[in-house]
C-alpha cells in the first residue's frame, strides 16, 4: 500500500484508542483469554436504501501485520499505565482469530454483520478501532458513490462519472480511501494522483481557471494546452461561458486535425440551460461528437435534476459532496461482543441492543431479484445466498480473504447492485420495501439470551 504507508507498520498496534489497550491488559491480568465473537454492522440508515459495504482489504491487511514494535513498546513504557510484565507479553502479539465477513462491493442493510471477528478476546478488542475506521469510512462512501452513479446512468446511457474529491476530502488517508471506496461503486475515474497509482484506477483531470486566467487571453490558453494536449478538454466557463465555447469552436476551426479535443467542461452557472446551449453552438459547429462534461458542487440529486431536465451532459466531475457523503457524513456503525467463551451475549441498552451469537445473512431472491434478507444463526440451513464467507482462520488469510483486484470488485459490486429491486435503487429514502427478518432460530436465541441477562440483573439488584 504505497500511500498508506503513513500508517507505518512500526506503530500500526497503535491504530486504536486507549481504552482497547487498558482493556486488553485487564483481560490479560484477569486470564481471560477465551474465544470472543464481536460483530462489525450499521444500526440504521438515514436517507439511504441499502450500504454498499468496502474497506475489507485494508481491515486484512492490519491484522495479518498487527504487531507491537519496540518503538512502540516504549511509548506505551512511558505512560505509566501498563506493567512490564504486561509489555513483554506484548512483544509476541499478533493477531490468531478467524474472520468473516461479506465481499467489498455487497449490498447491506441495517444490523447485518459486514464483518465478524472470532478470536481470544484481548485480541477481538484491540482491533476494533481499526476496523471500525477503515469499514465504516470506505462503505459510506461507496454508499454515497454508488447513488452518484445510479443517477448518471439513467436510462442506461453509459455517462462517465468522475471522482474530484481530493482537495476537500479529510485528509490525504480519506483521499485515498474515499478514491478506492467510489472506484468500486462504479466511479470511473479518479483525479488523484497518488490513488491512481497505488490502486489502479483510471486517473482524469481538465484544467483549472487559474491556467486560463494566467494566460492574456482565454484563446491564447485554450492554444497553449491544446498543442501540448490535442486531445483534453477545455474549461469554458472562467469569463463567459457560451463566449467560451465559441473561442473553442474557433479553435477547431482554425487548427483542423491537429487539435481533436474530446470536450469541453461546465462547473458554473445554469448547468442544464448552459448544456443546452452548449450543444446547439457544437451541434451547429459539425461538432456531435465533442462531449460536455459538468462539474462544480454536484451530488446525486443534482445529478438526477440534471437529467430530468433532458441536460445534454456526457460525464460529471464529483468532488466535495460525493467525496465527503456531505449529506450523511457519519454512519451509525458498530462493533460489539456477542458472544464470550461459548456463550451468547448482547447488550440490553435502548436503541443500542445487538444480536447475540455467531450469525449468517442469507439473501433470497425471486427470480434473480433480492427480495429478502434472513439473518440466521451461523449453523442453520436456510434457502438463498450466503453472504458471510471466511476469509480469515488462525490469523492467515483463507483463499476467500485473498486481495482481489478493483476492477473484481468492482464488477461484484455492479453485479450485486444489479439484483436489488429498483425501488431500493432510488434516491429517495424509505421506499424500498426489503425486508431484513430474523430466523426462528436467531429470535429464539435473541430471547433466551435477553431473559438469561434480565434474571441475572435481577439476581445482582441489592
Amino acid at each position: 500500500m504505497p500511500f498508506d504507508d503513513q500508517l507505518r507498520a512500526d506503530t500500526s498496534a497503535l491504530y486504536t484508542d486507549l481504552y482497547q489497550l487498558t482493556m486488553l491488559q485487564a483481560y490479560w491480568r484477569e486470564g481471560m483469554d477465551e474465544p470472543a465473537v464481536f460483530d462489525l454492522f450499521v444500526r440504521r440508515l438515514r436517507d439511504r436504501n441499502y450500504l454498499l459495504a468496502c474497506g475489507l482489504e485494508q481491515g486484512l491487511e492490519f491484522l495479518e501485520s498487527l504487531s507491537f514494535s519496540d518503538e512502540a513498546l516504549g511509548y506505551l513504557a512511558e505512560q505509566d499505565r501498563f506493567e512490564d510484565a504486561f509489555l513483554d507479553w506484548l512483544a509476541d502479539f499478533e493477531f490468531t482469530g478467524d474472520v468473516y465477513a461479506v465481499p467489498e462491493g455487497t449490498p447491506v442493510f441495517p444490523d447485518e454483520p459486514i464483518l465478524e471477528v472470532v478470536a481470544p478476546i484481548g485480541e477481538a478488542q484491540l482491533v476494533e478501532t481499526f476496523l471500525l475506521n477503515q469499514i465504516t469510512f470506505q462503505t459510506m462512501i461507496a454508499s454515497k458513490a454508488s447513488r452518484v452513479v445510479e443517477a448518471a446512468r439513467v436510462g442506461d446511457v453509459d455517462r462517465l462519472v468522475a471522482d474530484f474529491g481530493m482537495r476537500r476530502m479529510h485528509g490525504p488517508d480519506a483521499a485515498m480511501k474515499g478514491a478506492r471506496a467510489a472506484y468500486i461503486a462504479g466511479v470511473d475515474a479518479t483525479s488523484n494522483v497518488a490513488a491512481g497509482q497505488a490502486y489502479d484506477i483510471p486517473i482524469t483531470g481538465t484544467m483549472a481557471h487559474s491556467y486560463i486566467e494566467a494566460h492574456d487571453s482565454e484563446m491564447g490558453a485554450f492554444r497553449a494546452f491544446s498543442d501540448l494536449y490535442p486531445e483534453t478538454i477545455l474549461l469554458v466557463d472562467t469569463y463567459d461561458t457560451l463566449g467560451g465555447v465559441r473561442k473553442a469552436i474557433d479553435l477547431m476551426d482554425e487548427t483542423g486535425e491537429e487539435v481533436q479535443i474530446r470536450g469541453i467542461r461546465l462547473d458554473s452557472g445554469d448547468l442544464a440551460e448552459l448544456a443546452h446551449e452548449s450543444r446547439r453552438l457544437l451541434d451547429e459547429a459539425g461538432l456531435t461528437d465533442i462531449q460536455i462534461i459538468a462539474s462544480g458542487g454536484l451530488d446525486e440529486y443534482k445529478i438526477q435534476d440534471l437529467l430530468d431536465r433532458n441536460a445534454p451532459i456526457d460525464g460529471f466531475g464529483v468532488g466535495t459532496k460525493m467525496g465527503t457523503s456531505a449529506d450523511q457524513p457519519a454512519l451509525d456503525s458498530a462493533y460489539k461482543l456477542c458472544g464470550y467463551a461459548g456463550e451468547p451475549r448482547m447488550k440490553l441498552s435502548a436503541e443500542k441492543s445487538n444480536l447475540p451469537g455467531r450469525k449468517q445473512v442469507v439473501r433470497q431472491y425471486d427470480g434473480e431479484v433480492a427480495v429478502r434478507d434472513v439473518i440466521a444463526t451461523e449453523a442453520e440451513q436456510i434457502s438463498g445466498a450466503p453472504l458471510l464467507e471466511r476469509v480469515m482462520a488462525g490469523g492467515e488469510r483463507t483463499e476467500s480473504g485473498t486481495a482481489r483486484p478493483l476492477t473484481a470488485l468492482r464488477e461484484h459490486a455492479s453485479a450485486r447492485l444489479s439484483e436489488l429491486p429498483a425501488q431500493l435503487r432510488a434516491l429517495d429514502p424509505g421506499t424500498s420495501g426489503y425486508e431484513v427478518v430474523l430466523s426462528d432460530a436467531m429470535e429464539a436465541r435473541l430471547d433466551t439470551t435477553r431473559e438469561a441477562l434480565q434474571r441475572t440483573m435481577t439476581a445482582e439488584t441489592p
